[in-house]
């Protein structure tokens, strides 16, 4: 008697359940196996910094259903008909006899199992600095479930006094956040200029100064030159600079190396970006042999470049992808990503979609504009929260390339909205008058989303001359002397200010005191206010009156990233 059709998934935290729940919605015949080396199945990975932070406690909560169920072996039996192996390792695949070899690690049985098609979610591992010191005791990673009930534990223990963690990304960040709530100081060290390389500089020097006013510390450009250690404990770490920081913690948060051991042994194409090479099907070389996850590489949606995305979202779309097309001999494809992200941070969100505008110079684009602006994400009088924007366009075409958003507002909406038009391919033109829901408690009457398109408009058609925050303080470095014109009210200026020699003048007072204004039309006048909407305003009453070189700086005082006079 034949067998039935077998679907064998080697992977089982994210990419991997998906695809195997997926494969059997499609075929209800079909034979589904989902072999996991790790204890657990299904794990919420993106979660742990928040069980490390206490934000839940109940562990399981990472395990389980939306209703409560726990992932393990029995409910996907029982509830999806798919055979479970936990605690088991894939040691080899033999793709031209269609079988793998396992080890269970705990009875250390071996086995061989035939499959007709392979889906690989086998991830990533952790990049570690190749540093001397990596193996002391107090210094891990966040990766697993057992990093994470490591850390868990520290936190509950409420021993240790002072950690440092390696890398200022996405992880290194939320883990900050983590143990910062639980009483331990924290230094950051980033080898980069900045943090959350996804954000432009400005943005991100935004985000690194609500790190510090929440009372940790942020080092970047520096690099780690060894962990120090005392009787096999981590003691402290050394940089380059020769900087000895104390500690008795370090989480390594560097990024992850696509974990591609198995497909590479098996003959399988391995890309340049190290991640397993598909086809849009997800298919790899091997046409019986599909690929998903953190281990695979995808292409830019925008750039048409393979690039490595180990996103959790993305792992799960990618196995809902590939175990339809594993059923039912390709069906459906996935098309890319444009690499949207967001994290929280203390009382911030960050989040990106597309290309920065750094990203987007490297990568050759020379004809593009970026605009900033700073404004709320609803009315004052619904406590409304601040929301600073960055987006970059082509030039000729006015089609969106990116976006970022910083702040304490709804980021989250925003970035969402900023994904969908760059995947819709719409240009600022098709934006300016975007339909949006708008009620007080959700929104201003012409969301911040809209606003950002309306500034970049305003700025294609020339109305608008900005100059970034970043350009302001380059000029100032470089002792040059543009009139800088504060156009903000009295009590304002007395509350806080930047202290660049401006000179304040209300906007009601603006057009009586124009002859204090330089009488030289060619100097350059610099404009702003609190987010520069009464400094864009200003500007146009100087054209109108001969002034030929106004700028206004985008994003105001409230996207200034630098010291502050007060």
């Amino acid at each position: 008697m034949k067998r039935k059709n077998r679907i064998v998934v080697v992977g089982g935290s994210a990419a991997g359940p998906k695809a195997a729940a997926k494969a059997r919605r499609m075929d209800s015949e079909a034979e589904v196996i989902l072999i996991q080396k790790d204890p657990e199945l299904s794990m919420a990975s993106c979660g742990y910094p928040y069980y490390v932070g206490g934000f839940f406690d109940d562990r399981n909560m990472l395990l389980s259903t939306p209703t409560g169920v726990t992932r393990d072996p029995v409910f996907y039996m029982n509830a999806k008909a798919i055979e479970a192996r936990t605690s088991t390792e894939v040691t080899r695949i033999d793709s031209a006899a269609h079988t793998l070899d396992y080890r269970n690690l705990l009875t250390q049985e071996e086995g061989s199992l035939e499959y007709d098609k392979l889906i690989l979610a086998t991830g990533a591992v952790p990049r570690m600095p190749p540093v001397p010191g990596t193996d002391l005791k107090g210094i891990t990673t966040l990766q697993s479930m057992r990093d994470a009930d490591y850390l868990r534990k520290v936190r509950d223990e409420g021993i240790i006094k002072k950690a440092v963690v390696v890398g200022g990304g996405l992880i290194g960040i939320e883990t900050c956040e983590a143990l910062h709530l639980a009483g331990i100081q924290i230094t950051v060290v980033e080898l980069l200029p900045q943090l959350l390389t996804f954000l432009d500089w400005q943005l991100a020097k935004l985000v690194e100064n609500h790190v510090k006013s929440k009372g940790a510390d942020v080092i970047t450009g520096s690099r780690v030159a060894a962990f120090l250690g005392e009787d096999g404990r981590l003691a402290g770490v050394k940089l380059d600079s020769g900087t000895e920081l104390p500690c008795e913690l370090a989480v390594i948060a560097v990024g992850v190396i696509p974990n591609v051991r198995l497909a590479r042994d098996t003959g399988v194409t391995i890309g340049e970006t190290g991640g397993i090479t598909v086809n849009e099907y997800l298919q790899t070389s091997d046409p019986d042999i599909y690929a998903v996850g953190d281990c695979i590489e995808t292409v830019n949606r925008i750039t048409g470049r393979k690039v490595l995305a180990p996103y959790g979202d993305l792992a799960n779309l990618q196995g809902r992808v590939a175990g339809e097309n594993a059923a039912s001999d390709n069906t459906i494809t996935f098309p890319g990503t444009i690499q949207t992200g967001i994290c929280k941070v203390f009382d911030f969100s960050a989040g990106s979609t597309g290309l920065s505008e750094h990203a987007a110079r490297n990568l050759g684009y020379e004809d593009i504009v970026s605009v900033v602006n700073a404004s709320p994400d609803k009315p004052g009088f619904m406590n409304g929260q601040l929301l600073i924007t960055k987006m970059v366009a082509d030039r000729k075409s006015g089609k969106i390339l990116g976006a970022q958003c910083v702040g304490p507002g709804n980021v989250g909406k925003q970035v969402a909205q900023w994904a969908m038009a760059i995947q819709g391919d719409l240009t600022v033109e098709d934006l300016v008058n975007s339909d949006l829901p708008y009620a007080p408690p959700f929104s201003l009457a012409i969301d911040h989303f809209i606003a950002t398109a309306h500034i970049m408009q305003n700025k294609l058609k020339g109305r608008l001359k900005g100059i970034s925050a970043v350009d302001v303080k380059a000029k100032l470095d470089n002792r040059e002397t543009p009139f800088f014109l504060d156009v903000r009210e009295p009590e304002e200026f007395e509350e806080t200010r930047l202290g660049i020699g401006e000179t304040l003048m209300p906007p009601g007072a603006l057009r009586k005191r124009l002859d204090e204004l330089p009488q030289d039309k060619n100097r350059e006048i610099i404009c702003y206010c609190k987010v520069s909407l009464r400094g864009y305003e200003a500007a146009l009453v100087l054209e109108a009156n001969g002034w030929r070189n106004v700028r206004v700086m985008e994003g105001g005082i409230m996207a200034w990233p630098y010291p502050k006079e007060k």
